[in-house]
């Protein structure tokens, strides 16, 4: 096992580490990075997640002034598992890991807005098409922009004429015929997330005039949010010392694949939360979301080791639940001619 300790130095801190590349390379980037004096106040925000978990070891043992602050979202809908694993780490590493509470907690948000479905871009088209009355009429783009005509975008979402496929109904397969098969009542929205993450992130960075932003994003993690950069930094500072707005985004696992961060895993023992150890999810992301990979293995396991969390979680998305499991049991059955791309 690798030492949990501060390096004085990048050599001493390369000296002992595993001999991988892009461990090598990820290491001399934070140091240079975590230890700029550009960077007078750092915020590094913490999941609880696999990923997370290695992201503060990492910036742990190059921060060697500690003027790292570490930061958690409480959502309003979290596992218990993770807010134990917090204690761990704060124990563990001798820091402390400032908890945020949403601006609007998960449960509240989607009373108040709606629940998320399928992804967070069709549930903001199916959010926008309700805004505007749609009554799930399968009639061409022409006659609904005449009925609905501050709803151009979603509608041609809705009517397959958008440029790319990739903004039409039809990526998704036989989602169009199972709406309007079924008119839902569920009020759509995927606002959660921006109420108890994304304004909560901005809050933060904002009244603790933190110029640095570190995440765990992992380029081999797929998904939206991997796919959105293209690199492991953005500078968005540029004139932070004159007036203080703004801050530059760093991602220290970035380009590390799943090879790769098992292997700094295994070499510095790193512990995981019980969600991976006990519960055997994949990964945790926002817990009980039903955009969630594999929601149905992961409310079986919240319904088995946190039951009290298992209610709150089908009081809040039960809805969603069964409307998501309607689609993908529709989908299996529907015949669709031609090629389409589905996810």
């Amino acid at each position: 096992m690798m030492e949990r300790k501060k390096a004085n130095t990048l050599e001493e801190l390369l000296k002992d580490c595993p001999q991988n590349l892009a461990v090598l390379k990820m290491f001399t980037k934070t140091w240079t990075v975590v230890n700029d004096p550009l960077y007078e106040r750092v915020a590094c925000k913490i999941s609880g997640g696999s990923d997370s978990d290695v992201m503060l070891d990492v910036i742990w043992r190059c921060d060697r002034e500690s003027k790292v602050t570490y930061v958690w979202f409480d959502t309003g809908l979290e596992y218990q598992a993770t807010k134990d694993h917090l204690a761990y780490m704060e124990a563990q590493y001798g820091i402390r890991i400032q908890r945020e509470r949403a601006v609007l907690p998960i449960p509240l948000s989607v009373k108040k807005y709606g629940t998320p479905f399928i992804n967070k871009r069709v549930s903001d088209y199916l959010e926008r098409l309700q805004r505007h009355g749609f009554q799930w009429e399968d009639e061409p783009y022409e006659q609904l922009v005449k009925d609905y005509p501050n709803c151009q975008t979603a509608l041609k979402w809705w009517c397959n004429t958008a440029k790319s496929e990739q903004f039409c109904i039809a990526h998704h397969k036989g989602l169009k015929e199972f709406l309007i098969r079924e008119r839902p009542p569920v009020q759509f929205s995927c606002k959660c997330c921006e109420y108890a993450k994304k304004k909560v992130g901005d809050r933060v960075m904002n009244e603790g005039n933190f110029n640095l932003d570190i995440i765990g994003v992992r380029k081999a993690e797929g998904g939206p949010r991997a796919t959105a950069y293209k690199s492991c930094f953005d500078r968005r500072s540029e004139n932070w010392q004159e007036d203080r707005t703004g801050w530059d985004t760093y991602r220290p696992l970035f380009w590390l694949t799943n090879e790769d961060k098992q292997q700094y895993v295994k070499a510095y023992q790193i512990t995981h939360s019980a969600c991976y150890t006990r519960y055997h999810l994949k990964r945790t992301g926002c817990a009980g979301c039903p955009l969630g990979r594999d929601i149905q293995a992961e409310l079986e396991a919240i319904r088995e080791f946190e039951p009290k969390f298992y209610a709150a979680c089908m009081h809040t998305f039960g809805d969603a639940y069964e409307l998501t499991a309607r689609y993908r049991q529709f989908k299996n059955n529907f015949s669709n001619e031609g090629d389409r791309c589905d996810n």
